[in-house]
């Protein structure tokens, strides 16, 4: 780690702290040259290999935006989209790899969207899974109303 006053080639770290949300690490470090202090802020990248080859980072805004276009319409919020990119980031990043393909990534997609909305899951995966026909709609469906029934039903209370 360069010093960022001197450009000194080494630093010793004074302190470490993870981050609250746990995804970076914040160093104090010391420059032995200079004796000036200053902060670095570390992360794990996680990088995205496209259809086409090409590898970006992963970004929670792009899982927003793609996931926004099969919500429209549907009453889940910014924030209910916030929380679905964050654990849809827990999810691939729990795999351990620095690269994913993006086909995994849209498959991590799923499992949240469908507990958040299952119009706009179904919207989604017609669109992700390339669904042909009528009976790739019915298909999933079908397996949306098998979960469904088979989901225990919360009891009622004598009062009702």
């Amino acid at each position: 780690m360069f010093c960022p006053f001197c450009r000194h080639p080494d630093s010793r770290v004074v302190d470490s702290r993870t981050s609250d949300d746990g995804t970076s690490i914040r160093r104090r470090r010391q420059c032995p040259n200079c004796g000036r202090r200053f902060s670095t802020t570390e992360t794990a990248s996680l990088n995205v290999v496209k259809r086409n080859g090409v590898l970006e980072p992963f970004s929670r805004d792009k899982i927003i935006s793609g996931v926004r276009k099969a919500c429209q319409g549907r009453p889940v919020t910014d924030g209910d989209l916030a929380v679905l990119a964050q654990k849809v980031e827990e999810s691939v990043r729990a795999s351990g790899a620095s690269q994913l393909e993006a086909n995994d990534i849209g498959l991590a997609i799923l499992p949240p969207l469908r507990d958040l909305d299952e119009v706009a899951y179904l919207r989604f995966a017609s669109v992700y899974q390339a669904f042909d026909s009528l009976e790739d709609f019915e298909a999933s469906i079908g397996q949306l109303r098998e979960e469904h029934a088979s989901r225990p039903r919360p009891s009622r209370s004598v009062d009702e």
